[in-house]
C-alpha cells in the first residue's frame, strides 16, 4: 500500500517489496521529500524530480535531513514571536553583566594579564619599561627603558568603551528594531552599575593585610604606614615572638614565630608586616584566606649600592673596600653557606623564599626566573616599585580602598646623601649579571606595575593624586618637623627617635616641632617613630604581660 498527503512537504511511501520503483511519483509529488518505509531498509536510493535523493527512514542520512528540517521550522516559528525575541535579548544582557562583574571584581584578572608579560620581560633582559613623561618621579633618576608597554596602558585609559557596553551594543545591532524600550533601560542600568562599582559607597577598606618587607626598598616607610593605620583602628598585628623586630629572619617563616598564635585555636590577626623569609603555607596558617598580600621591589643596581653600605660588615663584603672590588672577585670568593652572605646575592629572591644562588650564565636561569615570577604572581595581589614610591602609594591606596591620609609618610630608615655613591654604567652591568635572578624578577614586575597603573588608576588621575600626596606630605612636614626634613642622628634631640645605625650607612631621623597641641603631636610623633621603637610600642600595647619579660632585641 502507498499513502500520501498532497498538502504536506513530506511524503511517506510504504513499499511492500524492496525493489519497488518510484518513477511514477515524479509527476504526482514533484520536488517533495519522500521517506521510504521498508522493513528491509534497502541501502539503494532512487532519484526524484529535482535531483533529490530518497532514503529509507532507517538510513542515517534520512534521519539527518528530517531532523534538520524540523529544527529549522521550529526556530522560524519561535523567532517570529517578538515576545520570545525580547527574552533572548534579556538573556544576553544577563550574560554580559556576569562577564563584566567577574572581570572587575576578580583579583586574578590583573594577574593573568601580568603573566603574559613574563616571557617578554625575561627575553629582553636589557630593557626596562619607560614611565610616561607626565608621571616621572622628580626624585628618582630614570634607568633603562623599554618600548610600548605604556602605550598599551594609554590606549586602555583613553578608550571609553566599557566591555559590558560593547557587549550590549552588539546585542542592539543584532536585534535592531525590536525591544527598543528594554535596550534603552538596560543600557542606563549598566552605565549606572559601572559608575557605582568605582564609587566610594562600594569600596570597602581592606584590613587583613600581609606585607612582605624586603630589604633596602623603602619598606620601613610602608611599615610605618601599616603600623599607623592598624594602631588608629585597634587592629591586631602578627608580631614576632619575644619582642623581636623580625620573624627570625633569615630562617624560613614559620607560624610559631608569631606571638600569641596557637595552632589549635588560632587567632584573628589583621596585619603581618615584619621582615621574614616568605613561605606562603606557613603564613596562611596565621592569616585569613581573604588577606591581601603585597610587597615592594627596588632596582637591583640601586639596591646593591645601598646593601653594600649598610651590610659592609658581613663576610662577603669584609675583604673589599669598594663595591667594584667585590664584583670583580665575587665569582670566585663568594661563599653562600656563610651566615648573612645572602644579603650580597639576589636578596630579593631570597626574601621571597627562592634559592638565591644563581648568576648570569647559570643553567636554567630563565626557567628559574619564570618559576619565581609565576609564584609571586600567584601569592601576591600587588607588587610595588620603590623607584616610583609616590606612584606606588597611590596604587596601594586604590588597591586597599584607603584614603590619601592613610598612605602619606615621611622617608624612614633612609641614608644621608653623604654616604651614597654613584654607580658607573660598567658597575651597573656587573651588578645585573651577578644578581641576574633579581634583575629578571624586577624587569617583570616593573612592567606589570605600570600596566596596573593604567588599568586600576589611569595616568591622568595618577598624576593628580601624586601631586596631592606630595602637597599633603609637605604640609605635614611644615606642621610636624622642627627642621623641615630629615637630619643626621647626631642632631636628633630625642634619643627615643634616633633610628638604629648599622654598617657604614648614616641613617637619618627627625626632630619633632615642640609647639604642637596634644592630638597633633601624637599624630606627628607616629609619622617619625623609627621602626624598632614602633614595633616595641605595639608589642607592649598588644602583649602588656609579656613585654615586661623580654629585653628588646634588634636582631
Amino acid at each position: 500500500m502507498r499513502k500520501h498527503h498532497s498538502s504536506s512537504l513530506t511524503v511517506t511511501v510504504t513499499l511492500p517489496e524492496e525493489g519497488t520503483q518510484l518513477d511514477c511519483w515524479e509527476s504526482v509529488f514533484p520536488g517533495n521529500l519522500v521517506i521510504l518505509k521498508n522493513r528491509a531498509a534497502p541501502q539503494s536510493v532512487s532519484r526524484m524530480n529535482r535531483g533529490e535523493r530518497v532514503y529509507t527512514q532507517n538510513h542515517p542520512t534520512g534521519r539527518l535531513q528530517r531532523s534538520g528540517r524540523q529544527t529549522n521550522q521550529f526556530l522560524k516559528r519561535w523567532f517570529n514571536s517578538r515576545y520570545h525575541l525580547l527574552w533572548v535579548l534579556l538573556l544576553l544582557l544577563v550574560v554580559c553583566f556576569t562577564i563584566q562583574m567577574f572581570g572587575t571584581q576578580s583579583p586574578w584578572g590583573a594577574k593573568l594579564t601580568g603573566l603574559l608579560l613574563l616571557r617578554t620581560s625575561i627575553s629582553k633582559q636589557n630593557l626596562l619599561p619607560t614611565v610616561p613623561a607626565d608621571l616621572e618621579h622628580n626624585q628618582k633618576p630614570r634607568s633603562e627603558q623599554t618600548t610600548n608597554l605604556h602605550r598599551e596602558s594609554e590606549e586602555d585609559e583613553e578608550s571609553s568603551h566599557d566591555p559590558l557596553l560593547k557587549c550590549v551594543q552588539k546585542v542592539i545591532n543584532v536585534v535592531a528594531g525590536s525591544g527598543k524600550m528594554l535596550i534603552s533601560t538596560s543600557t542606563k542600568v549598566l552605565n549606572s552599575h559601572r559608575n557605582k562599582s568605582h564609587s566610594k559607597e562600594t569600596c570597602v577598606p581592606k584590613s587583613h593585610i600581609v606585607f612582605l618587607k624586603t630589604h633596602k626598598t623603602a619598606s620601613s616607610s610602608i611599615l610605618n604606614i601599616l603600623y599607623r593605620y592598624g594602631e588608629s583602628r585597634n587592629l591586631t598585628f602578627a608580631l614576632p615572638r619575644n619582642k623581636h623586630s623580625q620573624m627570625f629572619y633569615p630562617t624560613f617563616f614559620a607560624s610559631r614565630f608569631v606571638e600569641g598564635f596557637n595552632s589549635r585555636c588560632g587567632r584573628d590577626f589583621h596585619i603581618m608586616c615584619n621582615h621574614m623569609r616568605f613561605r606562603k603555607s606557613e603564613v596562611s596558617k596565621v592569616m585569613l584566606q581573604e588577606t591581601f598580600y603585597f610587597s615592594i621591589l627596588r632596582h637591583p643596581v640601586a639596591m646593591m649600592e645601598s646593601i653594600f653600605a649598610y651590610y659592609n660588615t658581613i663576610a662577603a663584603f669584609s675583604k673589599t673596600r669598594r663595591l667594584e672590588d667585590f664584583l670583580d672577585s665575587c665569582w670566585e670568593d663568594y661563599k653562600s653557606s656563610v651566615r648573612n652572605n645572602h644579603y650580597a646575592h639576589n636578596v630579593l629572591a631570597f626574601d621571597f623564599g627562592f634559592d638565591n644562588n644563581v648568576a648570569d650564565g647559570a643553567e636554567h636561569l630563565n626557567e628559574r626566573a619564570a618559576e619565581a615570577v609565576a609564584a609571586i604572581e600567584r601569592d601576591f595581589h600587588l607588587v610595588l616599585i620603590s623607584d616610583y614610591f609616590d606612584e606606588s602609594m597611590i596604587l596601594l591606596k586604590h588597591a586597599l580602598c584607603w584614603s590619601l591620609e592613610d598612605v602619606v609618610s615621611f622617608r624612614l630608615n633612609s641614608r644621608s646623601e653623604q654616604t651614597r655613591h654613584k654607580v658607573s654604567a660598567e658597575t651597573a652591568e656587573k651588578i645585573k649579571r651577578w644578581n641576574a635572578l633579581d634583575w629578571r624578577i624586577y624587569l617583570h614586575f616593573n612592567a606589570t606595575f605600570w600596566h596596573q597603573v593604567g588599568s586600576l588608576v589611569g595616568q591622568e588621575q595618577m598624576k593628580r593624586e601624586v601631586s596631592q600626596l606630595r602637597e599633603l606630605r609637605a604640609k605635614l612636614a611644615n606642621t610636624c618637623l622642627k627642621d623641615g626634613g630629615p637630619v643626621n642622628p647626631s642632631k636628633i634631640k630625642d634619643p627615643g627617635l634616633k633610628p638604629f645605625q648599622y654598617g657604614a650607612a648614616v641613617i637619618q631621623g627627625y626632630n619633632l616641632n615642640p609647639h604642637l597641641d596634644r592630638d597633633t603631636r601624637t599624630k606627628c610623633l607616629r609619622l617619625i617613630t623609627p621602626e624598632l621603637q614602633y614595633t616595641r610600642l605595639l608589642y607592649t600595647k598588644q602583649f602588656p604581660d609579656l613585654a615586661a619579660k623580654h629585653t628588646p632585641k634588634a636582631q
